[in-house]
């Protein structure tokens, strides 16, 4: 797999959120994704950066322009330094909650995008890395 373009931007402030989710729809849309597709992956962005401002106390998100032999993708890598999730299996169950929201952030966030990675462990921080191929 090739890497055409990468960076990060900071995910520290609610106005982050809008930020990150702003850059991705603008990269996904230079990529020449379609809108359907455009809108599932702002969608799971908003989710991530606000669960990494929220829940993880502020942290990154690493972006990439990623090529394999006929198609082109979009990855981003959410990470912070948080409490970290204790239960993986349970925060992945739809409806779920560790606070006031509906329960839809990280499996709904999964269901949006091709490829869901969650490395966590308590004390330890979180990293989500989503993928979505063009």
């Amino acid at each position: 797999m090739n890497v055409s373009q990468s960076g990060s931007l900071p995910v520290r402030i609610e106005q982050d959120v809008v930020l990150a989710r702003q850059f991705a729809r603008k990269l996904a849309a230079e990529q020449g994704m379609r809108l359907v597709d455009l809108t599932k992956l702002v969608t799971a962005v908003s989710e991530l950066a606000r669960n990494t401002v929220v829940y993880g106390g502020g942290g990154d998100m690493d972006w990439a322009v990623v090529e394999q032999p006929g198609r082109v993708g979009l990855r981003l890598l959410f990470r912070d330094e948080g409490p970290g999730i204790a239960d993986t299996r349970l925060a992945l169950t739809d409806g779920w909650t560790s606070g006031g929201g509906l329960g839809l952030g990280l499996t709904g966030a999964r269901r949006l995008v091709d490829e869901f990675d969650l490395d966590t462990a308590p004390g330890e921080g979180t990293r989500i890395t989503i993928t979505r191929w063009i």
